[in-house]
């Protein structure tokens, strides 16, 4: 694992996350995966692309305005500082910045995230 390839699979997730691209967030996604929201509710892999699947979210941008990126043999943490735009299926406007921490897995050549903690940014 090195720093180039975590790039690659953020800006996969990136991409995904943008496009809705629920078969992409399922293989970038780990089965394990403990992703705890802005709003303190922690959601499992299928609640998390429920989101992306039912349209009851619909993230239009997402600047990358900070990222630190830090090894450890099979597994890489990232934390990075986002601006986001978009909207919930209720046409309320969603925007700010945000703050993700990512633990992404190696598992058989590939990078999985298996947790995600998302804050507020102030």
């Amino acid at each position: 694992m090195n720093q180039a390839k975590v790039i690659e699979y953020e800006e996969m997730l990136r991409s995904a996350i943008l496009s809705s691209n629920v078969e992409l967030l399922e293989e970038l996604l780990s089965d394990e995966l403990i992703f705890v929201n802005h709003l303190g509710q922690r959601l499992s892999k299928e609640e998390d692309i429920d989101t992306y699947r039912s349209k009851s979210l619909d993230i239009t941008g997402i600047e990358v305005l900070e990222q630190e990126i830090k090894l450890f043999q099979e597994l890489a943490v990232t934390v990075t500082k986002v601006a986001v735009n978009g909207s919930l299926a209720t046409s309320e406007a969603l925007g700010g910045e945000y703050s993700y921490t990512r633990v992404w897995k190696d598992v058989g050549g590939k990078l999985k995230v298996v947790s995600c903690h998302s804050s507020s940014s102030v």
